[in-house]
């Protein structure tokens, strides 16, 4: 192999696919990228049998070939090169020779031969998603993702496939996330969507991959997501990038009966202000749970935010909000109530609440209208007195 390419284009490549090589050593092939030149350029891979990742970059094929190369090498070496000159790679029995500007490097290699084979897609994608839409609905849901290896079916995104709309939800049994993504024709394969949601109306994406994916599409989010799904395995394709993942088996708990239909108390108020009482108080909160209690008072307009404990001492802060509906008093995990206002993209949002030991939702207002919206909602559990 020998070929010549932009010193950006392979360093984005290295960058998208590095992440995904294997930290075990039983199978060494695993800590390597796989660079494939041919006729249509340069692809650069990487797996760890879970996720696989198929960069294609544009180059001057001069001779066709493939190799693998250590990932912590190859990365640290090109991060480190000079900017601005283009880089030619040329294999020499197990070994690539890399020339940028003054810059020289051999790195010896595995054989290509040793590498797995990655799945190709069979299928048509069904569905076409802006790359901002999906960082947005990554990012809002993918904090509530559960880490417990035990129950596999929450480590993951559940994607619920509707007529008119998507939905992804995250949970790990003390909060839920759930965003809403509305579609139209420009949006889906119609036909092969159908087709598809006859079969199967939802998958469990891994949190993992969603991060990955989070990756490609943060560096270029003006570009067009193509997903395709097939037995057991999705395919994300965004500005020249392939991920490739196993889909997680299982069934997701039926989150909906999480949510309350209706709530008793509406509180509306400025997102920041409540995430800087919240935040301070967390620095008085006692305990693992990190506890801030929240006062709300309907007959005066306003929330308490406070906490306390014997060894730091106390805190409170008083907001004026908007309140509808009768006064509550509630104990909520700081981080989890931060998590959930850090996602909330508006300036104004609010809080809604039944009792002190029921489920809490916040959600966007519309800061024009004043309207409640809904593409968005983050529940969170309180801490039962």
């Amino acid at each position: 192999m020998k070929l010549t390419c932009t010193q950006d284009n392979f360093k984005k490549a290295i960058y998208n696919s590095e992440r995904v090589v294997s930290k075990q050593n039983t199978l060494p092939i695993l800590n390597n990228i796989l660079f494939e030149g041919d006729k249509s350029g340069l692809r650069v891979s990487a797996t760890n049998l879970e996720i696989g990742v198929t960069v294609k970059i544009g180059a001057r094929v001069e001779k066709e070939g493939k190799i693998t190369i250590p990932a912590k090498i190859i990365s640290s070496f090109i991060n480190n090169l000079p900017a601005g000159e283009n880089i030619t790679l040329e294999t020499s029995d197990q070994s690539l020779k890399i020339k940028s500007g003054s810059a020289r490097a051999t790195i010896k290699g595995l054989s290509a031969e040793d590498f797995p084979l990655l799945p190709k897609k069979t299928a048509n994608p069904i569905l076409f998603i802006p790359g901002e839409n999906l960082k947005n609905i990554i990012t809002r849901v993918i904090s509530c993702v559960a880490f417990n290896e035990t129950r596999t079916e929450l480590t993951g995104v559940n994607v619920v496939f509707g007529e008119k709309e998507i939905f992804f939800a995250a949970t790990d049994g003390f909060r839920l996330s759930e965003s809403i993504f509305a579609l139209d024709d420009k949006n889906t394969n119609k036909e092969e969507y159908d087709l598809f949601r006859n079969k199967k109306d939802n998958v469990i994406i891994p949190a993992a991959t969603l991060v990955e994916l989070l990756r490609v599409i943060q560096s270029k989010e003006d570009s067009e997501v193509k997903i395709t799904i097939e037995e057991g395995q999705i395919f994300f394709e965004a500005d020249g990038t392939i991920i490739i993942s196993r889909l997680i088996n299982g069934k997701y708990p039926e989150y909906k009966h999480i949510m309350p239909k209706e709530y008793k108390t509406r509180v509306v108020g400025e997102r920041s202000a409540l995430q800087s009482a919240v935040k301070m108080a967390s620095l008085f909160s006692g305990g693992k749970a990190s506890e801030v209690a929240l006062k709300i008072s309907a007959e005066e307009k306003k929330m308490a935010v406070g906490a306390m404990s014997a060894e730091v001492g106390e805190n409170s802060s008083e907001l004026k909000l908007d309140v509808v509906g009768p006064s509550q008093e509630m104990v909520f995990n700081s981080k989890y109530l931060l998590d959930g206002l850090n996602t909330i993209a508006t300036s104004k949002m609010t809080l809604l609440a039944n009792n002190g030991s029921t489920a809490a939702a916040l959600k966007e207002i519309n800061e024009q209208t004043g309207e409640v919206l809904e593409g968005y909602t983050y529940i969170v559990m309180p801490i039962k007195n």
